[in-house]
């Protein structure tokens, strides 16, 4: 028998309302960071199933790295279905992106984030045109089931952009956004009473 409790379901539950409980905490952020400091980056994918946290991860890190972000959710936007339908030259598209978010988009200050982008597979496409003709600007991208939803006709620009996996929220990351950091070096260190 072990001489220690463990939480019961209610007793997690009951930490998530908290005061102090304001904010995750994923390990995944460190990751953005190593892409942002890199001097030359290719836009980043990040790859999930649904309800995983990629949209939070996106939108938190534009937050604490860049002065502006730019989001854009491509699920049922007939609007950017249009856009990237006509063609894919860079400056028009970033136009048609500043007059639809009412948003000025600079280089390296704006982070672009296109979420659920396999749902415009000519966005995955325009990747390719961003990163060769205007690399200055910085997008990173959620997609999720992209295998199941890309279409026939489409491109997908290989080598021309980085790959992320994000996973659900893992119990250090919990712990640690509930600030119990001295818990999960207890657990890491196995040194359990």
């Amino acid at each position: 028998m072990c001489s220690y409790d463990i939480f019961p379901l209610q007793k997690v539950l009951d930490m998530l309302t908290e005061p102090g409980v304001t904010d995750m905490y994923r390990r995944a952020i460190e990751q953005l960071w190593s892409w942002k400091n890199k001097p030359v980056k290719n836009p980043l994918l990040v790859r999930g199933a649904w309800q995983v946290d990629k949209t939070w991860l996106m939108k938190h890190f534009g937050q604490i790295a860049y002065e502006h972000t730019v989001y854009i959710n491509f699920d049922q936007n007939r609007q950017m279905h249009d856009l990237f339908d006509l063609d894919l030259r860079v400056e028009r598209l970033l136009t048609g992106l500043e007059l639809y978010t009412g948003q000025k988009i600079q280089p390296d200050k704006t982070l672009l984030i296109f979420d659920e982008i396999q749902e415009v597979p000519k966005a995955l496409t325009a990747l390719k045109y961003f990163n060769e003709d205007a690399p200055e600007y910085t997008i990173i991208c959620a997609e999720s089931l992209l295998g199941v939803a890309r279409q026939k006709g489409t491109s997908f620009p290989v080598g021309e952009d980085e790959f992320f996996d994000l996973f659900p929220m893992t119990f250090d990351e919990f712990m640690i956004a509930w600030g119990k950091e001295l818990f999960v070096d207890l657990l890491q260190k196995k040194n359990l009473l």
